[in-house]
């Protein structure tokens, strides 16, 4: 987790980062220390929740608040803290349930969103980064083949 690299369509303003979409290693299914058996990249199936927001500046504040509580000490957000921020801040139907959007497939979703997610540690959070349907900020919560 301790990576300061940045997503490319990360939001502006950002200090230190969780595990961003965009990293080299985990797109080519390699996780910390080169393990491929972590699934990153590889896996058929991830289970994750997210927060969206039309506006950059709203899924900033979000960030601001998972980095404050969490993300800055190093520390990961625990899923029930990160359900709370996202039925206050997410716009999507799925912000009622925590951002909760259970297990999905591979192709299920668009772009930039399948692969940040599919590319994040279970237990990790993204960096904000943008896709055709907004501001979005993911909490990789497990996946399977």
């Amino acid at each position: 987790m301790g990576k300061d690299s940045k997503s490319k369509e990360s939001a502006k303003g950002k200090g230190k980062q969780a595990a961003s979409g965009s990293d080299e290693n985990a797109s080519k299914g390699k996780g910390k220390g080169g393990k491929a058996s972590d699934g990153l990249g590889t896996c058929t199936y991830v289970k994750a929740r997210h927060i969206l927001c039309e506006k950059q500046g709203k899924i900033n504040e979000a960030y601001k608040k998972l980095e404050d509580g969490w993300l800055g000490n190093g520390d990961k957000v625990p899923p029930a803290e990160f359900a709370k921020l996202a039925q206050e801040y997410s716009e999507c139907p799925s912000g009622k349930k925590g951002g909760d959007l259970g297990w999905f497939p591979r192709g299920k979703m668009a772009g930039p969103f399948q692969e940040v997610a599919f590319n994040t540690p279970v237990g990790a959070t993204s960096a904000a980064f943008k896709s055709t349907h907004g501001y979005h900020i993911i909490l990789c919560e497990g996946r399977k083949n």
